[in-house]
This record gives C-alpha cells, structure tokens and sequence, in this order.
C-alpha cells in the first residue's frame, strides 16, 4: 500500500502539540494491553506485537493531527475521546505502511530495519536460505499489518459517543480502507503494464489511495465528533481530497528526489518497482525517455542507474512538471476552504500547511 513517506508540517504549534502527547498515551495503553494478552499466547506472538510497535513508534502522526486540529477548531472540547479517535489512525496508518514495505519489497523504513526487514534479518540469523528469509519477512509484515488495521476498529469501538456519531465515525473510516485498497490494486496494476497510465488515471489513484485516509478521513471524523454542521463536514472532505492529491504528487517527487534522509526509504525504491508517477507519465512523452525506459521497474536497479534517471527526469521537464501540477492542485484544495462552515483560523492553518509543503518540494 503506497502510502506518505513524508510528515506534515504540523508541529511546532502548543496546542497541538499537547494534544499529540495524548494520543502517544492512547497508543502507549492500546500497545500494553495488547502484549499482556500476547504474552499468554506465546513469545513469538509477543515479538510481532513487539515489533508493531516500534515500526508506529516515530513519524510526524499526522493523521491524529489532522483529526485534532479540525475537532479543536469546530468547537470540541473533550479531547481525551478525540486522543483515541487520532489513535486509530494512526495505527490505520501504521497497518498500510507496513503493508506498503511488503508490496514494494522495502526493508527500511525512517531509516531504519521494518517490520519485513528485521524478520527477515532474524531469518538470516539463523542459517535459514535467502528465500525463506524473504518469506518470513513477508510473512510477519502481513501479519502486523492485520493487527494493526484491527487495532484501528477496536480503539474506535471503544469510543463513549452517540449512536449516530459512532456509525458516522465507522462509515468513514470504512471509506478510507475501501478506497485505500482499492487505489493501491491500480498501481499495482499500473506498475505491472508496459502501458503508461495517463495523468487522469495517476490522480484519480491518489485520490484512493493516498487523499481519503490521509486527508479526508482524518479531518471528517474529527468534524463529526465535534458536532460540526454538515457544511463543514463537506467542505472539509472536499480540501481533504485536493490536498491529498498534492502531497502524494509532493512524496512521488520527494521519492526520486529527496533522498533517504528525508522520506526513510532509499531514493531508487519507486524507480525499480516501476512505479507510475506523473514524473514517468510526462517523460514517457519526451524523447529522452528512450534513455530510461528500459531501467524503470529493473529489479536489481543500482544508485548509478537511479541518478542517470534522476538526471534525466530534470532535463525533460519532468520534475518542473510535477511540481507544477502539485501547485495547480494545491490551489483547487484551497478553494473549497472558502465556506462558511470552517472557522477562519482553521482555514489559515490548513492553509499554510499546504503551502508549505509544495514550496519545501522546490528544493528537492
């Protein structure tokens, strides 16, 4: 599942930040509970619960910031129910990137050995073949993956709301696993084609797979539990929707061009899975894509081939175009912030956190 490698800016702010810690305690408690009931399973039912955690420990949690800013902003106040409600999506999250690592055949993530990579490690350890090892890495990916995804429904089960509220809060997390997968079975499929999807083909997958759980879920069900009017809740959906578009556009860039340090994967990953961005889109129809065509998707794709690629990428246009459509969308999702229903300092936040991120892309 290709998920944002990259966090939203959305640190740095008291209240926010405040807020975070609370949802580090929810996650913090939901972890416990889980490995004092692995531990009467067994140790090695323990270590995956062991190592779930440290591949959710880390990263901006920008998804619960999302969810927390639009409840604090639309006039909640309980936000020890909204800590948990924050809670599950980051473990939503959680459960795709660890997914993710096993579709694209990563064993690092935020620079460090994944789920995958550490059972795999263990594997090689102890004197198991290649392809066993690869195997249990695999294996134990999908299966913390599962728990984690789990996780996400049990903490929002165990929220103190209304019935109503309670079936809106699971209607849209539904949503944003629906559409995850299914965006994620396109790119898949996209990768896989000689065929070059078109531009409309790419957006529309980011929208599925990236905007919906990233943006539009997290910002709507901290609208819902807020109580907010049904204006709000559709103005938001409709930012969420734009500006998940532009950051998957900003992280399909930051993937070729940002290095390590900054996404946690290597700077080749995308380049040898062959997967479709509006970077490869707009090469395919410059004359220098002959040069690269036949490395994109190469399993055994190296640092050398990948800066010849990159190169390419910045003489064609390519990466000037991305950036620009990042811009164009960046700009639709603006637009729909302009309603009556969303207060203006949460307009001016989500603002500049949008703008943000597509200038620091410039520098890549």
């Amino acid at each position: 599942m290709e998920t944002l490698r990259t966090d939203l800016p959305l640190t740095g702010d008291p209240a926010s930040d405040a807020e975070a810690g609370l949802v580090e305690d929810e996650l913090q408690r939901f972890f416990a509970d889980a490995k004092l009931g692995a531990v009467a399973v067994g140790a090695p039912y323990l270590a995956l619960w062991e190592a779930l955690e440290r591949a959710a420990a880390g990263g901006g949690r920008s998804r619960p910031r999302l969810v927390l800013l639009a409840y604090r902003h639309l006039g909640g106040t309980d936000t020890r129910t909204a800590a948990r409600l924050a809670a599950s999506y980051e473990l939503l999250h959680s459960a795709l990137i660890v997914h993710d690592d096993v579709i694209d055949r990563d064993v690092v993530r935020r620079g460090v050995p994944n789920v995958s990579g550490s059972y795999r490690t263990k594997a090689l350890r102890e004197g198991a073949a290649p392809a066993l090892a690869e195997h249990a890495g695999a294996t134990a990916g999908i299966l913390a993956g599962d728990l984690a995804l789990s996780g996400a429904y049990r903490l929002l089960r165990s929220l103190d709301v209304s019935q109503s509220i309670d079936r809106r809060l699971h209607d849209i997390l539904d949503e944003a696993v629906f559409s995850a997968v299914g965006g994620e079975v396109f790119d898949v499929e996209f990768s896989r084609s000689a065929r070059m999807p078109s531009l409309e083909d790419i957006t529309k997958t980011a929208h599925q797979k990236t905007a919906v759980y990233s943006f539009e879920a997290p910002l709507q069900a901290g609208a819902v539990l807020a109580g907010a009017p049904d204006s709000a809740v559709a103005a938001l959906k409709s930012f969420g929707r734009f500006a998940g578009i532009t950051y998957q556009l900003v992280d399909d860039i930051l993937g070729v061009f940002g290095g390590e340090d900054s996404t946690g994967k290597t700077g080749w990953g995308d380049l040898r899975e062959g997967k479709r961005t509006v970077l490869l889109a707009y090469a395919a129809t410059r004359p220098q894509w002959n040069s690269i065509a036949s490395l994109i998707g190469t399993p055994d794709l190296g640092a050398r081939d990948a800066e010849h690629i990159r190169t390419v990428l910045v003489t064609c246009g390519a990466k000037d175009f991305a950036v620009g459509l990042a811009d164009e969308y960046a700009q639709r999702a603006l637009s729909h912030l302009e309603s009556d229903g969303v207060p203006a300092a949460l307009r001016g936040r989500l603002r500049r956190l949008l703008l943000a991120v597509v200038a620091g892309v410039r520098t890549a």
